[in-house]
């Protein structure tokens, strides 16, 4: 079986753009310039025939890939794809003291403990757990050849570290941007990268005014 993933992180969002930490709890939409990045990905990627596309059950991912859905193509949420728990203060501007903590705890996770958790929130061995589920209906979907994925930058990177076998730990390794792209072909026993971080789409984005941009509808 071979099978080509598409992977994509959500466009930006006013959390993004204000450095407010997101994470599950937080469901935001894409603002004026994450949108302008959803419909430059759609020009330089719509010829291509995905046989599905899977989000998380995020608006944010939804509506990055709106365009896409708009065309017909079959369409599923799978909540195993949401974004990392960064705990109880997602979607509150980050104090200096909290910055640290967060610094911290990537360190600790990158010295390979990974199963410490976020204060009230996930640890990266917690989401990779609920990821397995989400994965096995993906990879088990024999007639579906190329698939679009659209998630969130932890998660994608906890994500990318299962379909390539390294542990947790690299999972920084794995740079990220909004809506940028990681393409992965499966040969029929593993699976190599043929785009990393990828934001060739994005080269030349101007983001037009509000009036200018197509209407989002969310299934």
């Amino acid at each position: 079986m071979s099978k080509k993933i598409y992977i994509i992180r959500h466009g930006q969002t006013d959390f993004n753009l204000k450095g407010i930490v997101q994470g599950s709890g937080v469901d935001s939409s894409l603002n004026q310039k994450g949108r302008a990045q959803a419909q430059a990905f759609y020009q330089l990627y719509k010829h291509v025939e995905f046989d599905k596309i899977y989000t998380s059950a995020l608006k944010r991912t939804k509506e990055s890939v709106d365009l896409f859905l708009n065309s017909g193509i079959p369409y599923e949420s799978l909540a195993g794809l949401n974004e990392i728990s960064w705990g109880n203060k997602e979607g509150e501007r980050i104090t200096p003291e909290e910055d640290a903590y967060y610094h911290w705890m990537l360190n600790q996770w990158q010295l390979g403990n990974t199963h410490e958790r976020i204060e009230g929130g996930e640890s990266p061995d917690d989401v990779a757990s609920r990821q397995v589920e989400a994965l096995d209906h993906i990879l088990s979907q024999t007639k579906e050849n190329t698939v679009l994925v659209c998630m969130h930058g932890r998660a994608m990177r906890i994500l990318l570290c299962r379909l390539l076998n390294y542990p947790l730990r690299s999972m920084d390794m794995f740079e990220h941007e909004n809506l940028c792209l990681y393409l992965l072909e499966y040969t029929g026993s593993m699976f190599v990268v043929k785009k990393h971080n990828d934001t060739m789409h994005l080269a030349n984005l101007q983001v037009p005014n509000p009036e200018e941009l197509a209407p989002m509808v969310t299934p």
